[in-house]
């Protein structure tokens, strides 16, 4: 077969990088190389067009015990002699075209990258976004997503415990959806991605093979289009309980000390784990592919190298060692076969019945190595005009406030979320957290470290939308009010860069600036960024989605009394709010969903105002001066007074003075403000710390057994706004 630049484009490389592998090659490649430099060079795997940016974060520091993308996952110092391993990732493509699968390998795949590092998985969060609810396909979408999430999650045994779901026209055809893992460990006991020792063996074990998933990493590195229901074999297919005999024996087998390396085998399969462990360690491989379980027959050197079937491992082991290492998985009923050992040439060999199919340097594929790194151009987008056009007197104020909020709580990405968490099993594995409990964050105890984690996911990408580079700022900000909230410290981030297309200059622009935001605020908060995950292509052929930074945040709650929930508690408790009130409606649910106002600029943000209220969150908290703490978000001060009182059961008698618009008092979503409950007789101490500290400090009212006053308007009692709210979803996708 001639290797030509057109067979190289078909593979969704270009025709400069076709010229780059036979400089680097000094060669032709055949088709089994080329196939594997599409999937170490695809966005996916190379991080071409973003890698650039992403070294501009801040990716050490703070409690980091590796810097990013060193390992599979970031890793922090919890104290004690324990770590705390998280990452994010997306499966956005392969949801699109088969959404049960697509989930459910997604949770499968970022709970490997956690117990790779030797770490137990104790948490599973995720990011989700699907177009109009009111739409069939949605609603197809999202109940596929739902269930394949809940039954990966529920049989391998990590608890479900947060998330998010977001519903805008553009995510229509192209929905996303991030899952996150959080595990705890011995920091020391670590096991590295790397292969080193010439002669050790190199094993593989988990799943055999087939040819589910095949051109997975490609796939995930273009456009969504209508022909793309085609590459179904690109979907991989997922077994929990496969991944859970997997997880025991892997962290069984790394206490005997044998295993010199470890890596996942997730996208591009064979041909990343074997380039990136041998590039890591600076060696080479040598492997017979014949010797790798398969369960179809002649499968071609080529596919075996890309397939990306699941719940696969590949190991390097000390040599002599292997009779230990194949006890275990013997043990687990998993396969564990020897498919060839470490070299010191740097050189990938690919065997097939003493054949040589591929001769590769492993440095030249990887990230960080001889994968290419573009610089590409960028300008601002177009619809910027109409957003710095719009004016807040264009909006008519609101007479009926009660009216406008009985609407907020039933729209899509305010309501509850319940038809989708009451899929997932939050208490599986261990009793780690109490969903009856909520706080800002979800809260789990790290079992033997005496400490417990906050963990959340954030992102409102209409902010990033209106302007990329405070939008990026707000989704750590936001994760970290979250956490503070919720009485943690925040230590880290991880993130889920989610864009169109790279080679669209405006999508190009959106993607610098939200980075830059993003950067900026992880520095205010010292959360260094441990790793992520960068999702090009997201979007089909009206264009591209929403720019949504998801950020996955963890923070340490010392003392786990420490903890704040969210709920009202006590009937006569005062109602304070924490944060300074703006004449301001922009990019909020409000002018959006009920005005119909898709161009206004991001809501108001103060970085250094931000930081500032949440130390002060955080004082009220460790002096025990509050009962609840809820930041405000989607809905504003209004339905974060009603979400307070969900919980609880308990209503609210607010009378505050409004001195600025009525729907920007109610429903505007101005950042860093936070709602608090604390008993009478802290009132006056909180008010006079938060004087001291120059931090605004408003006295709304009180809390009530049940029934809700709004200045001296009855609005009834909780229970009918709960109703409202909790079946409000449940309604538009009967």
């Amino acid at each position: 077969m001639e290797i030509t630049v057109k067979t190289a484009q078909q593979l969704r490389l270009t025709a400069e990088e076709f010229d780059l592998i036979k400089e680097k090659l000094k060669r032709t490649p055949n088709f089994t190389e080329l196939c594997a430099f599409s999937g170490m060079w695809s966005e996916h795997c190379s991080y071409k067009n973003s890698i650039k940016w992403l070294k501009k974060l801040p990716r050490s520091g703070g409690r980091m015990l590796v810097a990013a993308g060193e390992e599979n996952a970031g890793l922090m110092d919890m104290g004690n002699g324990f770590g705390v391993v998280f990452k994010i990732e997306s499966h956005n493509h392969p949801s699109a075209i088969e959404p049960f699968q697509g989930a459910a390998t997604g949770v499968g795949g970022i709970q490997r990258d956690i117990f790779t590092m030797g770490a137990r998985p104790i948490a599973s969060l995720n990011s989700l976004r699907f177009g109009n609810l009111k739409d069939k396909k949605t609603q197809h979408l999202l109940s596929g997503v739902v269930k394949g999430i809940g039954h990966y999650g529920n049989c391998f045994g990590v608890p479900t415990v947060a998330g998010e779901v977001y519903f805008e026209d553009c995510y229509h055809t192209n929905p996303l959806v991030n899952a996150m893992s959080v595990g705890i460990m011995k920091a020391a006991d670590m096991v590295s991605a790397t292969a080193k020792g010439t002669g050790n063996p190199v094993i593989y074990v988990g799943s055999a093979t087939g040819k589910d998933g095949i051109g997975g990493a490609s796939f995930a590195s273009a456009d969504i289009t209508h022909d793309s229901v085609q590459e179904l074999p690109a979907v991989q297919v997922g077994d929990p309980f496969q991944e859970k005999k997997l997880l025991e024996a892997c962290l069984e087998v790394l206490k005997t000390g044998a295993v010199v390396g470890m890596q996942d085998m997730g996208a591009a399969g064979i041909i990343c784990s074997t380039a990136e462990m041998s590039a890591k360690g600076e060696v080479g491989m040598h492997i017979d592919l014949e010797k790798v379980p398969t369960r179809q027959q002649n499968m071609k050197a080529w596919e075996l190298l890309l397939s990306e079937s699941q719940e696969r491992m590949l190991m390097v082991v000390e040599k002599g060692r292997e009779a230990e290492v194949v006890a275990v998985f013997e043990k687990w009923d998993l396969s564990a076969s020897t498919i060839g050992h470490v070299t010191d040439d740097g050189l990938l060999k690919f065997y097939m019945n003493g054949v040589l199919e591929a001769e590769l340097p492993a440095y030249e594929l990887v990230l960080g190595g001889g994968a290419p790194q573009y610089d590409r151009a960028y300008n601002e987008p177009a619809y910027f005009e109409k957003i710095n056009d719009f004016s807040i007197d264009s909006v008519k104020d609101i007479d009926d406030v009660k009216s406008i909020a009985e609407s907020m709580v039933k729209l899509p990405n305010i309501a509850s979320k319940r038809w989708v968490y009451t899929q997932y099993d939050s208490m599986v594995g261990a009793a780690n957290t109490s969903t009856n409990d909520p706080s800002d964050a979800a809260v789990v105890l790290a079992k033997g470290t005496g400490k417990a984690l906050a963990i959340t996911v954030d992102c409102n990408s209409r902010y990033v939308y209106a302007n990329p580079y405070i939008g990026g700022m707000i989704a750590v900000a936001e994760a970290a009010r979250n956490i503070v909230c919720s009485g943690a410290e925040p230590i880290g981030v991880t993130n889920c860069l989610n864009f169109g297309n790279p080679y669209d200059p405006e999508v190009y622009f959106q993607f610098v600036q939200a980075v830059s935001g993003m950067g900026d605020a992880c520095k205010k908060f010292n959360t260094p960024v441990t790793g992520g995950n960068v999702s090009f292509y997201n979007q089909n052929p009206d264009g591209p989605v929403y720019p949504t930074p998801t950020i996955g945040m963890v923070g340490i709650l010392e003392d786990v009394t420490q903890k704040m929930t969210l709920h009202f508690k006590n009937e006569g408790d005062h109602i304070l709010l924490i944060g300074q009130q703006h004449n301001d409606i922009s990019s909020s649910e409000y002018l959006h969903k009920l005005k119909g106002e898709k161009y206004s600029p991001a809501p108001y943000f103060n970085l250094e105002e931000e930081f500032s209220t949440q130390q002060f969150i955080a004082s009220l908290i460790q002096q025990r001066k509050i009962n609840s703490a809820h930041d405000l978000s989607e809905g504003g001060l209004a339905v974060a007074l009603l979400e307070s009182g969900f919980s609880g059961n308990k209503g609210f008698n607010v009378n505050p003075v409004v001195e600025i618009r009525k729907d920007a008092y109610w429903f505007g979503e101005a950042q860093g403000r936070v709602i608090v409950s604390a008993s009478p007789n802290n009132v006056d101490a909180i008010i006079a710390a938060a004087a001291k500290a120059s931090i605004s400090c408003t006295l709304l009212g009180e809390v009530t057994t049940g029934k809700i006053e709004v200045n001296e308007e009855n609005w009834g009692d909780i229970d009918t706004w709960k109703l409202m709210y909790d079946t409000a979803i449940e309604n538009l996708i009967q």
